[in-house]
């Protein structure tokens, strides 16, 4: 299990457990985290579950596949830290990632 630590517009701090091998998504929806909607379910059809993902952890994320960077472009202030959440997976090495939730969801 991973701590994920997920900040709201409104600076609320959400610190959960998210077992190994579900994604980031998951984890919010599973803890009812508000703004992450996850309209399609993970399935990367929408941008719903849409995140910022603090600097400090970005470069030991994996990279983005173009896929995703498509959807990202449907999503609401999308910057250079967006990330679907639907396609993060937890394990060990995130344990402590830190992502920002957008204002609101396109």
């Amino acid at each position: 299990m991973a701590k994920i630590i997920y900040i709201t517009s409104d600076a609320k701090v959400h610190e959960i457990e998210v077992q190994n091998g579900l994604t980031v998504m998951e984890g919010a929806v599973q803890n009812n985290i508000p703004g992450i909607d996850a309209d399609c379910g993970g399935g990367m059809a929408c941008a719903t579950c849409h995140v910022y993902v603090q600097d400090d952890w970005f470069n030991k994320i994996p990279k983005k596949e173009d896929g995703e960077e498509d959807m990202l472009d449907m999503a609401f202030e999308p910057k250079k830290n967006s990330r679907l959440s639907c396609q993060l997976i937890v394990s060990d090495e995130l344990d402590g990632l830190v992502v920002n939730i957008p204002t609101k969801q396109a």
